[in-house]
């Protein structure tokens, strides 16, 4: 199972059948149904596509769809003339060799890319004889991520014609209890509002959207090719702030882990801020209004400072100083002065406001470092590799790294793995007329720690997930997987040790509640388990 999740997420499907250039006018769609189950967090997607070619010749047919970038696309398939064709899995390299090869000889690959914010693409198409059908099946699994105190099952709909036979179902089944949801996105309001069909139980929801014809022709996102939006279904569990929810199947086991009536933990944070000549125009203009925003959300036992840079290192403050009114008012003005020009020295930025933070220790706070750049650093110390181990030397896993990158040509997989090395994460900042918000919401995520220091442990437990976590912040949600050892539930005792706003904090339970879901079909927790361990392998790439 891992094998797989780790070859269908790091690479591509390949599909060797004979085809030509699609042309939409010549086949009709006349089923497009999406069927997502979330069990515990767990969300599994089927997309199946029913295709004929209505013409009195062969016709290429496509399947293009969009999905989630932290899934797993976990089964390709296509049945034709009561044959079933799976997909192949290539590495990334092989996937791409062969989709040029095969397009050049006028066959058929399926390959997925990058498209947007939140989504990637995969599209693949097969000609279909005189009068035939084809129906292509798409598979994919998503843990989802808790921000913002939220869980979001976000679903892409572009069928790219009106379809008679259009639904979407989706299924969430949650022991801890539903405490909220709503549906939003695109495709859940005006004109397809009522298109949507909503139950909630304590434990279950069922969400329908089944439009007519007509409704996808006249919606906001859609058009005389159908609709083209997103149905987001959010909602949250019942938590406490014991040692948290645990389930177990299998042999397995899943923890989810977020509490949250903890006292916040003051925090210090420097921002590093790209002013090199690539920022110039609207990512300066959004740059400043984001950190103008952020900086009047400060508390005043928080410490902070505010470096900018270009080939050059420009300080607000050379050290950390008191968020108080005066010093935040400085910062504001500060923050609207920054102008762009000059070159791009990441290495001297990025090891400067590591030095501020250790330099200034505060017992009881949490350290974080966030970068904000859109290029390659082009000088100073300009090789990667070089610059990613002098930050990991410098910040020596005392805090944690954010990087946000701007803009599309961003080397984003450098910034990536620096962040990732650090005990942070990533973040695209897109280009758009809300850039600003991206960069506030991103900082609202950790803008409240109540953890630092989280050791999950657990006797009686082995094949772990990650289980040291620099910080846990407010809305968030920590996950650990793992096998029991012997399948022995009556000797798994979980516990979680680290350090609150008042001290160290033990979370346990010499009794813990731990709902066994043994059946020789459920092996959900082993798919969570694999993804969480493909992932955090992945990270480390």
């Amino acid at each position: 199972m891992g094998r797989a999740l780790i070859q269908t997420t790091l690479f591509a499907l390949f599909l060797t059948l004979v085809t030509s250039l699609p042309n939409k006018d010549d086949w009709d769609i006349y089923s497009f149904h999406i069927n997502s189950t979330v069990t515990s967090r767990y969300a599994t997607t089927v997309i199946t596509s029913r295709v004929a070619n209505r013409m009195n010749e062969s016709k290429e047919v496509e399947f293009q769809v969009r999905i989630p970038k932290n899934a797993f696309i976990s089964k390709f398939r296509m049945f034709m003339d009561g044959q079933v064709y799976d997909g192949v899995v290539k590495t990334k390299e092989q996937a791409q060799q062969q989709y040029t090869a095969a397009v050049s000889r006028g066959q058929s690959a399926g390959l997925v890319s990058s498209v947007g914010r939140t989504l990637e693409e995969f599209k693949t198409s097969v000609t279909v004889a005189a009068h035939k059908k084809v129906t292509f099946e798409l598979t994919y699994e998503e843990l989802l991520k808790r921000r913002h105190g939220k869980y979001e099952l976000q679903i892409h709909a572009r069928p790219m014609q009106p379809v008679s036979d259009f639904k979407v179902d989706v299924y969430i089944d949650e022991k801890a209890g539903i405490s909220f949801l709503e549906v939003k996105g695109g495709l859940s309001t005006k004109a397809l509002a009522n298109a949507i069909t909503k139950t909630l139980t304590d434990k279950q929801a069922w969400v329908y959207f089944y439009p007519t014809e007509s409704q996808q022709k006249t919606c906001d996102s859609c058009g005389e090719q159908g609709m083209n939006g997103d149905l987001v279904i959010v909602y949250d569990v019942n938590r406490d702030i014991s040692v948290g929810d645990i389930k177990a199947s299998g042999g397995y086991f899943v923890h989810h882990f977020a509490p949250s009536s903890l006292p916040r933990i003051p925090k210090n944070v420097v921002f590093i801020i790209d002013q090199s000549g690539s920022m110039h125009g609207r990512k300066i203009q959004q740059t400043r209004t984001a950190l103008i925003h952020i900086l009047n959300d400060l508390n005043e036992d928080d410490f902070f400072s505010l470096i900018t840079f270009d080939g050059n290192i420009f300080h607000w403050k050379r050290e950390l100083v008191q968020a108080t009114k005066t010093n935040v008012n400085s910062a504001k003005t500060f923050a609207q002065n920054i102008k762009d020009n000059g070159s791009t020295d990441i290495n001297a930025a990025v090891l400067e406001g590591a030095r501020i933070l250790k330099a200034h220790p505060r017992e009881g706070s949490a350290s974080i470092l966030i970068l904000l750049t859109d290029g390659d650093p082009n000088s100073g110390e300009t090789n990667l590799e070089t610059i990613q181990s002098n930050v990991r030397k410098a910040i020596a896993g005392k805090f944690p790294l954010y990087c946000l990158g701007f803009g599309f040509d961003v080397n984003f997989e450098f910034l990536e793995k620096m962040s990732l090395q650090n005990n942070g994460v990533a973040r695209r900042i897109y280009e758009d007329s809300d850039a600003d918000l991206q960069l506030k919401g991103f900082y609202e995520e950790v803008a409240t720690p109540l953890l630092t220091n989280v050791t999950m442990m657990y006797t009686g437990g082995t094949n772990l997930t990650q289980t040291h976590f620099t910080q846990y912040y407010n809305g968030s949600e920590i996950v650990v997987a793992g096998q029991i050892t012997d399948n022995d539930i009556e000797t798994f005792t979980p516990e979680v040790i680290a350090i609150s706003g008042t001290g160290s904090v033990r979370f346990s339970d010499t009794n813990p509640t731990v709902e066994s879901t043994d059946t020789v079909s459920d092996r959900r927790l082993q798919r969570v388990w694999a993804y969480l361990t493909v992932k955090q392998l992945l990270d480390k790439v």
